[in-house]
């Protein structure tokens, strides 16, 4: 069986692709370009990937092809249909992700309520050496326990959050479509209007898309931190630079962005060296034990292809 990896770069030189090795021949393509596609998936009958986009298209002519991985729990970039259409299988990955996304989330929000880059520097620039004082407590922190923290999106991640900053000492309110036991669940507004801390981890839908937007953003304390690790577009962009940028919000952690990578005139370019901010390059479910059980989960579900089973089947 012929085995292709389309862009194994996205999951990092540092696992490795021979987990897939048992079951045949595998090609591995460090990045397939939207015109290399149809060029690197000819002959396959299994195609691995993370962020290629699959469509009616590029696998038009792509006839041995069987079963296609994807490398995350979304799955937007495959058309699902023209894969219904033609018998061909799509498996996704999920629950891999919670430890090291939920790591993420709390280091963005201890180090933007600590302002730790702030005292970092101080230290670096040689400034604690020079001017001779034992101690510096500028800028002014506050302590975490006793805050309230807002989870918008309660599955795996937005749980695992819950529990974090509980263990914390914060008072935790979720906002979830369905309500859950022992859990403060409440309005979107409500959240929007008490949260200290209020990080997103809901995935993106039509009925997510823009979800934090001007307007519930305007009802958010001045001094609140938001932090996104979910999908660039659930948020307003715009509205979080602005309110940023005019001190109506307190600081800003993100992840991920409507367009990645960040190009040059997306919204929090011009806000990116602020130090109230903490933006990273959509990393946040990439420990390294995670890709490697992700590679794992992977190898699983060609497994249980081969053997009739259905094992995360999103085409069904």
């Amino acid at each position: 069986m012929k085995i292709t990896v389309l862009d194994a770069e996205t999951i990092g030189a540092d696992v490795s692709m021979e987990e897939f090795s048992p079951f045949g021949e595998v090609t591995v393509y460090a990045s397939t370009s939207p015109d290399e596609v149809a060029l690197h998936a000819a002959g396959a009958e299994v195609l691995l990937l993370n962020k290629v986009r699959l469509n009616a298209e590029n696998l038009r002519d792509c006839d041995t092809l069987r079963l296609i991985c994807v490398a995350a729990t979304g799955f937007d970039n495959i058309d699902l249909d023209y894969c219904r259409s033609r018998g061909i299988a799509v498996c996704n990955v999920v629950g891999y992700s919670t430890q090291s996304v939920a790591q993420l989330t709390l280091a963005m929000a201890l180090s933007l309520m600590t302002n730790l880059p702030a005292f970092d520097a101080h230290v670096r620039s040689g400034a604690y050496t020079a001017n001779g004082i034992p101690n510096c407590l500028t800028p002014t922190y506050h302590e975490i326990a006793g805050k309230t923290w807002g989870i918008v999106g309660f599955g795996n991640i937005g749980r695992q959050v819950g529990l974090v900053a509980r263990a914390l000492g914060c008072r935790v309110l979720v906002n979830k479509r369905t309500p859950v036991e022992d859990w403060n669940c409440v309005s979107l507004e409500k959240i929007c209007r008490e949260s200290d801390i209020l990080s997103i981890h809901t995935p993106l839908n039509e009925a997510t898309r823009n979800l934090i937007d001007r307007e519930h953003i305007a009802m958010m304390k001045p001094n609140a931190i938001v932090i996104n690790v979910a999908r660039g577009a659930v948020t307003d962009e715009q509205a979080l630079a602005d309110a940023l940028r005019e001190g109506r919000l307190g600081g800003l952690g993100v992840d991920v962005y409507s367009a990645e990578p960040m190009h040059a005139d997306h919204p929090f370019y011009s806000i990116r060296e602020r130090e109230n901010v903490c933006f990273t390059p959509h990393m946040a479910w990439g420990a390294y034990e995670t890709r490697v059980r992700l590679l794992s989960e992977m190898a699983e579900n060609i497994r249980s292809y081969l053997e009739g089973g259905k094992r995360n089947r999103v085409d069904l």
